[in-house]
């Protein structure tokens, strides 16, 4: 893992917060869209939702530091397009100089935590598209969950609605989550059958005043062909919860990648924190799987983060 000067982080944090949109207005960009026309993004959005867990350890999440140096190493990768998360893992990626080069996501999370009795009430808690524009970033993030037999989602389809619409105004690009979910028991479960993915995808598609922006992120499931053909919106694959068989996880992702419409694929806990600890080559084989064996050769910014510094930024740091 990268030494990082996490020390400067909460000095600037506490003493110097104008920083961070100093350090966001410095940020060197890059186009959305590389040479191959594909996008290998990181998602590091599952904190703010209170998803911490992966595999078996309820808080593998939890120690932020352990988490923002996986994301480090990740994106120093080469193939490594970008990331998505909520502003406190933007900000602090900014300060640590991880974000040059790259597409940025911003997530607006969704305000129904698992557990809750609001749950399905998923209205947005972090990032608006005018505050992902004013950041300097290139992407935006909703999750929409739909469940038939809740009320709660029609405000969120509302919201939802608006926030693509809102997107369209500001020419930004919108990535779409969608799922058919129902209540089992006490518990929120997604269909993960074609047939319900289907249903999702005709939901989020017809959303907003235009679909101009919008892409789509979907899980890998079953009879992909069927999902893919229910769309003419780009796609990026969700790399889904983290497995103890990442062979057969890399296989399926393969396979998805190769359909018409598929632009790369959105993975998240799965390569930060894979079974044998070794992030860089867990990035570096999905990187291969986008880029078709040749990440440094197709994404834009290869050379953009190649050694990410131990430092925040390049100017002085309050000493106390």
């Amino acid at each position: 893992m990268p030494e990082l000067d996490f020390a400067a982080l909460r000095q600037i944090r506490a003493q110097s917060p104008d920083r961070i949109a100093e350090a966001l207005a410095t940020r060197r960009r890059r186009p959305l869209l590389g040479a191959d026309g594909k996008l290998f993004i990181v998602a590091a959005d599952h904190p703010a939702r209170g998803a911490l867990a992966v595999r078996s350890d309820e808080s593998a999440m939890a120690n932020r530091y352990e988490l923002l140096a996986r994301l480090v190493a990740a994106l120093s990768r080469p193939g490594v397009d970008g990331v998505l998360g909520t502003p406190d893992i933007l900000e602090d990626l900014v300060l640590l100089g991880a974000l040059d080069g790259k597409v940025v996501v911003g997530s607006m999370n969704r305000g129904g935590l698992r557990g809750a009795t609001f749950e399905m009430d998923d209205r947005f808690t972090a990032y608006s598209p005018r505050a992902i524009k004013d950041a300097g970033f290139d992407f935006a993030k909703l999750l929409l969950r739909v469940n038939l037999a809740d009320p709660g989602t029609a405000r969120t389809l509302e919201a939802s609605a608006t926030t693509v619409s809102e997107s369209v105004a500001l020419q930004l690009p919108i990535m779409l989550e969608p799922f058919m979910s129902t209540w089992q028991g006490e518990r929120i479960v997604n269909d993960l059958t074609p047939e319900a993915v289907v249903t999702s995808v005709t939901i989020a598609s017809g959303l907003g005043t235009s679909s101009a922006y919008s892409w789509l992120k979907l899980p890998v499931v079953d009879d992909m062909d069927r999902v893919m053909a229910a769309t003419t919106l780009p796609t990026l694959l969700l790399g889904g919860d983290p497995s103890s068989h990442p062979q057969e996880t890399y296989a399926s992702w393969e396979r998805a990648l190769s359909l018409p419409g598929v632009r790369g694929l959105v993975v998240g806990r799965t390569l930060l924190y894979p079974p044998d600890g070794d992030v860089a080559a867990a990035v570096d084989t999905a990187a291969a799987l986008v880029h078709q064996s040749d990440p440094a050769g197709a994404s834009a910014s290869s050379t953009a983060s190649d050694a990410v510094g131990p430092t925040v930024s390049n100017s002085p740091v309050p000493s106390n």
